[in-house]
């Protein structure tokens, strides 16, 4: 298999693919190399001429193709798949120009001079947070064999002159060998070899160690151990050995900062319905029942009572349900995680689906019972709201006002330096009201937060509930972070990154280093830099008007129109999701087809799959078209204004022209033909056409030139690279769910089907 692109990235995937085709021939054969090359072939061709004709003979190809084929071409054009992504990321990484976002350093030296003073920028980095969060696909971790990998720093240290600390540390060490006597470097390392011996079996009991060691101490916490490769540091430095300090033990020293003995914090999560039953049944168990039955004033007056009581309301021989006794179970496991392996192996406690106070409060409450709530002495866990859906964003600075209130919720925050986090939910949110409406609501979400929070003088944390896809907050992480609103960020960023975001981004170091000084240089230019449109006043009116119009022709859509669900249901994968039992929750949250119960995430996922990617833009087009009949003449230059100066709604617009480039209604209709009722796919189908030919409408008036040619030559070329090879996985994989859905069930048919998801989602490569 060969490309016909003609970028740089092309040398690297035409070796790769004649590999490929290569391999293909060998292992399979030269009758499934012949077929994948005429299907390969017809799709050029198609791409080419965009002629129905050629279109029709790639189709019959496939639907010609018996299932052991259909699985050899799904296997090689999703291999292919992969290996462009791997080829393009090779080109991002060697390009002379792979941005035109200023550098990390760059941003550094302009927040220097805004500051006034390094030491300045010091300060404001001893409190900074930029964490991004893995979330539902984690990386391998290998701990031990990373410490041992580590500690050969002991191979590389030069053997100096003793400081007094050094020698007491080197007096210490357990090496009494006369050989190594003037050798103090080497004894500490031992020494300290020794004590982490000795605390790695105190965590971890049955943990192996590489070798024989001494008996010593364990370290108490982390800090210690830092504290001793600190007195190293300080003792090489002032003995003319700056080049050792600098290397391998600077690097150990910064991973003990970060990671401690737990390696990785893990947040909490759990959904408010889950601890309001939790809570009632404890106090049911102590003699208060009744409570979720109460109003919110009544349950919150109950909750700041036990807050405020020194009593316990567990009794440890009453017969709680399976449900309580797990959430009970989980707490106070966190609790022995973060004795054992300290504070910031577990810090914070999100609350799903939170919409009001009590929310926060029942949780703060069971956080006491398991003694993990903040006191002087401990930190204990961050209570985090998670506003999820749009009538949660438009409450939420209501329920956190009626917190900031409280004097019990202030001297919580007190313990936990004055820091609330709250996390934004995007996807939900897109869910219930549609693209625009979602991103408007979060943005004024943000700004009712920072006032809110900047009047009762406690620091904001916001947490980006964002997925790979656009439709739940996906695109450029650098665009997103600058079209906060002034102050959201304040040197305070958290958000999420799920899916097949995480190999993107992190399976190669280069790639990760440039995307976390991505990440870093946003925030930072964000928190030193936001500024405020002179024609944002204008913009938030005209904004108010569109995501009111989106708002209303996405419900319409959605949850106003009869038959909808079966529509969805018939032309999407929903119902092989659910079966297949794909991803790391079930797809509904109760057994029925309504809209409502979905998930987020496989809602956007197969409408992605099927390439209609309607969560992503429907209502936009409607949204603009209607507002610029109403505005007049200079409507036109009054949204290229906002464009062009207004980091927010240029965000908005560069993430549906974004996915406007990946949808293909062409393709779509072949799967819109897998729906029996004909008149309901034409009527449904039929607007969703007219929706679309609308947002590109708009799209095009407010950019001033054609979808597709935004982005950078080095986009459009990996588009034209890519669609050949994805287009013919779409057509496989509507004949595959023709055929399992008229009873072709096999484990062969089964495992096709799951091949082509999977081919779809790595060409699509943003549908996490």
């Amino acid at each position: 298999m060969a490309d016909t692109g003609k970028t740089a990235t092309d040398d690297g995937i035409r070796f790769l693919g004649r590999v490929l085709g290569d391999v293909l021939r060998v292992q399979e054969g030269g009758q499934a190399f012949d077929m994948v090359e005429d299907i390969r072939k017809g799709s050029i061709r198609f791409h080419d001429s965009a002629s129905a004709d050629d279109l029709g003979r790639v189709r019959e190809i496939i639907s010609a193709l018996p299932v052991e084929r259909m699985i050899q071409a799904l296997r090689a054009f999703t291999y292919y798949l992969h290996l462009l992504n791997i080829t393009e990321d090779e080109a991002l990484l060697h390009a002379e120009e792979k941005t035109e976002a200023p550098s990390l350093d760059a941003i550094l030296s302009r927040a220097i001079e805004a500051s006034g003073s390094e030491a300045a920028l010091a300060d404001f980095f001893r409190t900074a947070l930029v964490s991004p969060v893995m979330t539902a696909h984690p990386t391998e971790i290998r701990r031990q064999a990373t410490m041992r990998a580590e500690f050969a720093i002991a191979r590389a240290l030069h053997e100096l002159s003793r400081s007094p600390a050094i020698a007491a540390l080197s007096d210490a060490s357990p090496d009494t060998s006369p050989h190594r006597q003037d050798e103090p470097y080497r004894r500490v390392l031992i020494a300290l070899y020794a004590r982490l011996a000795a605390t790695l079996r105190e965590l971890v009991p049955n943990a192996g160690v590489p070798r024989k060691t001494a008996a010593a101490l364990p370290y108490a916490a982390p800090s210690d151990f830092l504290a001793d490769l600190d007195l190293i540091d300080a003792s090489l430095r002032a003995n003319q050995a700056e080049a050792t300090a600098k290397g391998r033990l600077l690097r150990l020293r910064r991973k003990v900062r970060s990671f401690g003995f737990h390696l990785a914090t893990v947040d909490l999560r759990q959904n408010s319905a889950v601890h309001l039953r939790t809570v009632a049944e404890l106090l049911e168990a102590a003699g208060r029942p009744g409570y979720a039955d109460l109003d919110e004033m009544s349950r919150v007056a109950i909750l700041r009572e036990e807050l405020g009581s020194r009593r316990h309301l567990m009794r440890p021989f009453h017969a709680y349900t399976d449900e309580t006794r797990s959430e009970l179970a989980v707490l106070t496991e966190a609790r022995r995680t973060r004795d054992t392996f300290g504070p910031r192996a577990i810090t914070c406690a999100i609350i799903s689906n939170c919409t009001s106070a009590s929310d926060l409060l029942e949780l703060m409450v069971l956080l006491k019972e398991t003694g993990l709530a903040a006191s002087d002495a401990d930190k204990g866990l961050r209570v985090v709201p998670l506003f999820e859906t749009i009538e949660d964003l438009r409450n939420g600075a209501s329920v956190m006002k009626s917190l900031l209130e409280m004097p019990e919720y202030l001297r919580t925050l007190k313990w936990q330096e004055n820091v609330q986090e709250v996390m934004l939910g995007y996807s939900d949110s897109n869910k219930d009201g549609g693209f625009v409406t979602s991103n408007w609501e979060l943005y004024k979400a943000e700004r009712e937060l920072v006032a809110l929070f900047r009047k009762h003088g406690v620091r904001l944390r916001l947490f980006h509930g964002r997925g790979g896809s656009v439709g739940r907050g996906g695109g450029s992480v650098r665009e997103a972070i600058l079209a906060q609103p002034a102050g959201a960020v304040d040197g305070q960023v958290r958000l999420t990154e799920q899916g097949e975001v995480i190999s993107s981004h992190y399976t190669q170091r280069d790639i990760g280093h440039a995307h976390l000084e991505t990440v870093v240089a946003a925030a930072v230019e964000a928190s030193f830099f936001a500024r405020t449109s002179e024609r944002s006043s204008a913009g938030e009116r005209i904004m108010e008007t569109l995501s009111q119009t989106a708002f209303e022709t996405y419900r319409d859509l959605v949850y106003g129109t009869e038959g909808f669900e079966d529509f969805f249901w018939s032309c999407t994968i929903i119902n092989e999701i659910a079966s297949l039992n794909i991803g790391s929750r079930p797809a509904s949250r109760a057994k029925t087809r309504e809209i409502t119960a979905l998930r987020a995430i496989p809602w956007v996922f197969s409408w992605a799959q099927c390439r209609i990617m309607l969560p992503g833009w429907y209502g936009f087009g409607t949204a603009v078209s209607e507002w610029l009949t109403d505005a007049g003449p200079k409507g036109t230059e009054t949204l290229r204004g906002l464009y062009a100066d207004w980091p927010f709604f240029r965000m908005l617009i560069s993430k549906i022209e974004f996915i406007s480039e990946r949808a293909d209604l062409s393709i779509a209709a072949s799967y819109v033909d897998l729906v029996e009722d004909r008149a309901l796919a034409e009527s449904i189908f039929g607007r969703i056409r007219a929706e679309w030919a609308l947002a590109i409408e708009a799209l095009e008036t407010i950019t001033g030139h054609p979808v597709g040619e935004a982005g950078s030559t080095e986009r459009a070329a990996a588009l034209r690279r890519r669609s050949p090879y994805l287009d013919p996985l779409n057509h496989m994989q509507v004949e595959m769910l023709r055929r399992v859905r008229a009873g072709q069930d096999d484990e062969k048919s089964m495992r096709g089907l799951l091949l082509s998801i999977n081919g779809v989602a790595s060409g699509l490569r943003n549908t996490g």
